[in-house]
């Protein structure tokens, strides 16, 4: 026994040896990551064995650098490079859990435009089991510093080292060559991260996309004219008549878009220990002036909220790498809603509590032609007033109106609350609802953090009924994407009074609310499928805008010829029929899983599929390749971003101008703001005023008591 002791140790004390055992290790928590901190969707032995098998090709690729190396270097390489793909497995896993999707270069590259205020999430999504990916580097470290294991120095020749190389391209081929026997198309024709990293492995992935992001590079630099053509030939036989009996209802009146962060279909009409969470949102989806749509759904990528607010503004999906904001909104050329309501005459602001560089909004929004953007240094600052990814909804809200009142009408104004935000945190003095009980603190906190957020807009609805503003105003609310991911099942299941939650239940689970309200509109609870690709056709054809002159990749939600195939990012989608999660089918209907599907089903199913893969196809080539530069609707001109500047003194100075149009709430009220007038029991500023009351009675009493004296 001793003696095949000595022969191990032998074995690893060679540099082979060394390096089979840090590639074994590496392979072995790599598989168990894949198993236990990812929801890949594993089916069938085939998928089984490549997720077992991927990781080892490209280790040896990279790990076999450091056989080029000489002596104590080889070993240190070996080192480097195992913390190096070890922090990038680790920032994935954190990444995934709430995400549920892989990093991209795109996306680092986007890092400092999201970056704020981020530390506090990420502390809150990390799991003690996440360090042990770890474990192997530091056994390996203190194998070396203790001397069990002793460093080699004697040279290995290069042809054994080509030799190495060799073997794990030769590796790479076969992994690539088995996945593609169970997934055609691998490369070309998946959106979903999820399917690469299950069939070629975390690195191959990391690789696949570097040669996207360098392609994505290439094809704006090689665009041309032409590349448009198959876009508008698409648009043109798939265009949806918009609803006449809505058309020009709205026309000529003011437009709040108002953003409803991380908000979910569910919590509409949702009560928790017999309360409503949200009665303010419930009054107004339940009102006869509002259309309401429950068959809503986010369509968001890795952007998130940025990729909401494309699609929302551009009727364009964001990217499948990262956020298109960041990458292309500085760069590319938009024709969004601001800028088309601009030229009709209408004021446009942008609303947000935070820094302006938050997901590049400060450049996006030049691009997009907004003529103003209110950010954090236009609030005030105070004790408290702020919460994860900037001002309070209260205190948000309530000094938004300052500068509402002040924009000529017609205005578009978005104003894009935040405290409804992952991680999901309030303070006891605005917590107004005990949190849920599913033991998952990711998801207990939400009706918290959602009820603060609805009181906000109640309060804010008071204020537009006291001005006037409601009357003569279309209000837009949306949720942006999802609250709860997809890796709170059982939490969401408990949640929701259920004995189970699945993969389906979860691309249900994506609806989020739209409500469009108005007085005089006729509305109602309208059941059409439909996403946020498809909010900027419906809102034009409201105003009498003719969305049919624009790169739109919606429809009109109120026209009754319209395609109900609600597109995800992933490529996965839902229909009224049929519902598509990875390589399953539902019956939308029943939730039924579709095992074996007739021939109607198949051509009904492979009709929704290349719909999809072609509007998201098209939709990325547009953005990727700036194709929007090469096309001009009639009417419209071309936005000069130099035209537009966010500095604050500089916008104050125009808003005060634009006073004398005599359009504004502020001018019509004579100057007299009605910001006194806004009700909110936000206790921050309850705080504040009752210590400016203490302060003002002391200094009266100081006051007379120095009267006394002096009569004295």
């Amino acid at each position: 026994m001793t003696q095949i002791g000595r022969r191990i140790r032998g074995y690893f004390n060679t540099r082979f040896g060394f390096f089979a055992l840090t590639i074994a290790l590496f392979w072995l928590k790599t598989y168990w990551a894949y198993n236990t901190k990812f929801n890949l969707g594993v089916k069938g032995s085939m998928q089984e064995l490549l997720l077992a098998i991927n990781p080892i090709p490209t280790t040896i690729l990279l790990f076999g650098i450091a056989l080029y190396m000489s002596g104590r270097k080889s070993y240190i390489t070996m080192l480097i490079i195992d913390a190096l793909t070890t922090t990038w497995l680790f920032a994935n896993i954190l990444y995934y859990r709430e995400f549920s999707d892989f990093l991209t270069f795109a996306l680092i590259k986007g890092s400092g435009a999201v970056s704020n205020n981020l530390s506090k999430g990420v502390f809150g999504i990390m799991n003690a089991s996440d360090w042990f990916v770890f474990l192997d580097l530091v056994v390996l470290i203190l194998l070396l510093a203790f001397r069990v294991i002793r460093m080699n120095t004697a040279p290995v020749k290069k042809s054994v080292a080509l030799g190495i190389t060799a073997l794990a391209c030769c590796m790479i081929g076969a992994n690539l060559s088995m996945a593609y026997s169970d997934r055609s198309g691998l490369l070309t024709r998946t959106f979903d991260n999820n399917y690469i990293v299950k069939y070629l492995g975390l690195n191959a992935y990391t690789m696949v996309d570097g040669v996207k992001t360098a392609k994505t590079s290439a094809a704006k630099a090689n665009a041309k004219a032409s590349d448009l053509d198959s876009v508008k030939k698409f648009l043109k036989n798939h265009q949806a008549t918009p609803n006449v009996e809505y058309s020009g209802v709205a026309k000529g009146k003011n437009v709040f878009i108002i953003h409803l962060e991380s908000f979910q279909q569910f919590l509409i009409d949702f009560k928790w220990q017999g309360t409503e969470v949200t009665p303010n949102l419930n009054k107004l989806y339940h009102q006869s002036d509002t259309l309401s749509f429950d068959n809503f759904f986010n369509q968001v990528g890795q952007g998130k909220t940025a990729d909401a607010e494309m699609m929302l503004e551009n009727s364009l999906f964001g990217t499948a790498e990262g956020s298109a904001m960041v990458a292309d909104g500085t760069t590319n050329t938009f024709q969004a809603a601001p800028a088309i309501l601009d030229q009709m005459g209408y004021t446009t602001a942008a609303f947000h509590g935070d820094v302006p560089s938050f997901w590049n909004r400060d450049n996006a929004y030049r691009s997009w032609g907004y003529d103003y953007f209110i950010s954090k240094s236009y609030y005030p600052s105070g004790k408290n007033y702020e919460v994860g990814y900037g001002l309070k909804d209260k205190i948000f809200m309530k000094y938004s109106t300052k500068y509402v009142e002040q924009l000529p009408q017609p205005f578009y104004a978005k104003l894009i609350t935040v405290t409804n935000h992952y991680p999901y945190e309030l303070d006891k003095k605005n917590v107004s609802i005990a949190k849920t009980k599913t033991g998952d603190k990711t998801v207990d906190g939400y009706v918290q953090t959602a009820k603060y957020l609805d009181q906000s807009i109640g309060e804010f609805m008071a204020w537009l009924k006291k001005s006037g503003l409601e009357k003569n105003s279309m209000l837009v609310f949306y949720g942006d994407h999802y609250g709860i991911s997809g890796n709170h099942k059982k939490a969401v299941a408990k949640l929701l009074g259920r004995t189970d939650f699945n993969d389906f239940d979860n691309a249900q689970f994506q609806r989020v609310p739209l409500m469009i309200h108005m007085p005089g509109l006729k509305g109602g609870v309208n059941h059409t499928y439909g996403g946020e690709i498809d909010v900027l056709p419906t809102i034009e054809n409201l105003l009498g805008v003719k969305s049919s002159n624009y790169i739109q990749f919606g429809s009109d939600l109120l026209s009754k010829d319209r395609d109900q195939t609600v597109a995800f990012r992933n490529g996965d989608f839902v229909t009224p029929t049929y519902t598509k999660v990875g390589s399953s089918y539902y019956d939308t209907q029943t939730g039924e899983l579709l095992k074996k599907l007739t021939a109607a089903q198949k051509d009904a199913i492979d009709t929704a599929t290349n719909r999809v893969t072609t509007t998201l196809s098209l939709s990325d080539r547009v953005i990727n390749s700036d194709l929007l530069r090469f096309y001009t609707p009639s009417g419209f001109t071309k936005v000069k971003k130099s035209d537009y500047s966010y500095n604050k003194k500089t916008a104050t100075k125009t808003l005060k101008a634009a006073q004398k149009e005599n359009t504004s709430v502020l001018s019509q009220h004579k100057g007299e703001s009605l910001l006194d007038q806004y009700v909110t029991d936000a206790p921050e500023l309850a705080d504040e005023a009752d210590a400016a009351s203490s302060t003002s009675s002391a200094s009266s009493s100081s006051s007379k008591q120095s009267s006394k004296k002096t009569d004295q």
